[in-house]
């Protein structure tokens, strides 16, 4: 049962879109908390700084305590003197947090049914990209008036002809269904995605019983 409707770049016709991807309603505090978790996720964590303990300088006490007419001090390795270690700096570390796959598989439904609303979502016809072309991508986009910046899925490395032929539009990001996340739908004014990128998305976002090695490797994918 497919009743929603979009756009298909490459020929004149209109391709029908899976319910079970497009007509999820958008649950906002659901979404935020799986694109905060995307993003987190996507953050290498690696910002560090020297403490006081790690700055390579002397131990040795600056001058004496008493007879200088100078104020008392101590080690060098201050954080307030210059050289010195960094007071509360960063250290590497991990921001991720688990959200449950269920609301990821939720999340990413809503965002897709945002699109699915906004009529800003079609589907592309590789066969019209048998051979690279970005002249002709781009001549598909403004036909149908995408609104950038746009998003592009594709299914894998079978599809490379398309890959080639909008990756080099400035306005366009090729991602494989795979790797397409919620931040990335919503990142975008205008989702274009090939039949087979259809066929990955609803394969991954479907509410279909599956075995736990199948979800413990989804889980070490995302």
């Amino acid at each position: 049962m497919a009743s929603v409707k979009a756009t298909t770049l490459g020929k004149q016709a209109k391709s029908d879109l899976p319910e079970a991807l497009f007509t999820e309603d958008f649950h906002e505090s659901l979404v935020h908390d799986v694109a905060r978790a995307e993003a987190n996720a996507r953050r290498r964590g690696t910002a560090s700084s020297l403490s006081r303990g790690e700055v390579a300088m002397t131990g040795a006490k600056a001058w004496r305590q008493k007879g200088t007419g100078r104020a008392r001090v101590g080690a060098l390795s201050v954080p307030h003197r210059r050289g010195g270690g960094a007071a509360f700096g960063p250290k590497p570390r991990g921001y991720t947090f688990k959200v449950n796959r269920k609301a990821r598989r939720k999340a990413l439904r809503a965002a897709l049914s945002v699109h699915a609303d906004r009529d800003s979502v079609a589907v592309l016809d590789i066969d019209a990209f048998s051979e690279p072309s970005t002249k002709k991508a781009a001549e598909a986009l403004g036909k149908w008036g995408a609104r950038t910046p746009t998003l592009l899925a594709v299914s894998g490395p079978d599809e490379l002809a398309v890959v080639k032929s909008f990756r080099n539009i400035s306005t366009v990001t090729v991602l494989e269904a795979t790797a397409v996340g919620v931040v990335d739908v919503l990142g975008h004014r205008s989702l274009v995605v090939t039949q087979g990128a259809l066929d990955i998305l609803e394969s991954r976002v479907g509410d279909v019983t599956r075995g736990r090695s199948e979800d413990a490797a989804e889980d070490g994918d995302e």
